[in-house]
């Protein structure tokens, strides 16, 4: 456990919450639109080379899936699972956050389908006159997604270079002909997990691409101009953050304490599959089940007898900074760290001795995270930023509470249940840096 103020660091997160609902409930809403409105813009951008460089990632897909099945077996020396797990999970996740949908130009799926589309005559978007249901929404993504949590957190060999190329490569095939069957459009927007994800997540982005011109926006203001997502969106969003907060908890002394395991004594991901499985479960029902009666209660505070499913999927869109900052603060140190061990793998990506990148020899720092000073400006630094994705968090929620009801009194008693709700995820999220785990 680290020898930091945890119980100021805690009040002080959870005030800053509270503090800024208290600052908008009093600020003038008109004023607060015209601050989200704002927008600068920089230069135009064209779609022109956006194949080629679909084409490019597909070609750089394939090199790792070789190197996952005929490379190394250590997951440290192989390039595959830090690419997957480091690189793209863990960092290409902030870089959707700060620079928008870079997803739409790297996913290894446009470019092969554009090609697939000319050669078989195609329509752009459109592959044959079937179509997914439309009542089936996001529930393809939540299904796919929720697969992928599992394997990332209770499989027990994730990192295995051949179990995951396997992996990579059935789903890459898989969703290539689903997009040929239903419309590259139709699949990459509700069934395709990755590019739904980081979708939502680029909305937060404070860069919006708009009639081919790039402007520079608020961080979290494109969230305010989304529209209402259905359930099955809801479900996306909500398993996205409480998939990684188990992540975490799952590793705590106390989690390990409830289902009679000795932490100082870890049995293995093998030994807790069961358990990992009813977390993964657990933690998603219990933050739906939450975030419903927020939602149910703000609306009975603010007198609104429209549908619950309009608010909630309208409201959601405030957990993308949450679920952002949680991102960032908990993969941190593996992107630090494992980062460096991608930079050395990619150089030699087989284990051949070759020195493609001139990285081969690089020296991995692991010390950037040890110690006491680097456990000190890690800590702040994590801490930081889950108390501001709150805070920001509270903003988009009260800006998005102001489309629903256009009357500030109202929009402000609604999002008391909210603000409340955050406060305590604030706490969670604190307590979760700052109590033991194993590993």
């Amino acid at each position: 456990m680290l020898l930091l103020p945890t119980g100021y660091y805690i009040a002080g997160g959870a005030f800053a919450v509270a503090f800024s609902f208290l600052v908008l409930a009093l600020l003038p809403p008109v004023a607060l639109d015209r601050f989200w409105r704002r927008r600068l813009s920089l230069l135009a951008v064209s779609d022109a080379p956006r194949a080629i460089v679909s084409l490019i990632s597909f070609a750089g897909f394939a090199f790792l899936t070789a190197a996952g099945l005929f490379g190394s077996r250590d997951p440290l020396s192989n390039p595959l699972p830090l690419v997957v797990w480091t690189l793209l999970w863990a960092g290409f996740t902030l870089l959707q956050g700060i620079f928008g949908d870079l997803w739409s130009w790297l996913n290894p799926w446009h470019g092969p389908w554009r090609v697939a589309a000319r050669v078989f005559g195609l329509q752009a978007g459109e592959a044959k006159p079937s179509r997914l249901p439309p009542w089936l929404g996001f529930w393809p993504a939540f299904v796919l997604f929720f697969a992928f949590a599992w394997f990332e957190l209770i499989d027990p060999a994730p990192d295995d270079p051949a179990r995951l190329a396997l992996a990579a490569g059935i789903y890459w095939l898989a969703s290539f002909v689903v997009m040929l069957i239903f419309g590259y459009d139709v699949w990459s927007r509700r069934g395709e997990f990755l590019t739904v994800f980081f979708s939502m997540v680029a909305r937060f982005a404070p860069f919006e691409r708009r009639d081919g011109r790039l402007s520079l926006c608020w961080p979290g203001a494109k969230l305010l101009t989304a529209e209402p997502l259905p359930l099955s969106g809801t479900a996306f969003l909500l398993l996205a953050l409480s998939s990684v907060s188990l992540d975490g908890l799952s590793k705590t002394f106390f989690w390990l304490g409830l289902f009679g395991v000795n932490p100082l004594e870890y049995p293995g991901r093998t030994a807790l599959i069961g358990i990992g499985s009813f977390g993964l479960v657990l933690t998603f029902i219990l933050l739906a089940a939450v975030f419903a009666l927020a939602v149910f209660l703000g609306q009975r505070l603010a007198g609104d007898a429209r549908s619950f499913g309009k608010a909630a999927g309208l409201l959601v869109w405030s957990i993308v900074p949450i679920a952002l900052a949680y991102h960032i603060a908990h993969y941190l140190t593996l992107l630090l760290v494992d980062g460096q061990y991608a930079l050395v793998a990619l150089s030699d990506p087989f284990g051949l001795g070759w020195n493609l990148l001139g990285t081969a020899d690089m020296m991995v720092e692991a010390g950037i995270v040890a110690g006491a000073q680097s456990a000190w400006w890690l800590w702040n630094l994590q801490a930081g930023v889950i108390i501001a994705g709150h805070v920001l968090a509270v903003l988009v929620a009260h800006g998005l509470a102001w489309r629903l009801y256009q009357k500030s009194s109202r929009a402000a008693l609604s999002q008391l249940p909210l603000t409340l709700l955050m406060i305590a995820y604030t706490i969670f999220g604190l307590w979760l840096l700052a109590t033991p785990t194993v590993g």
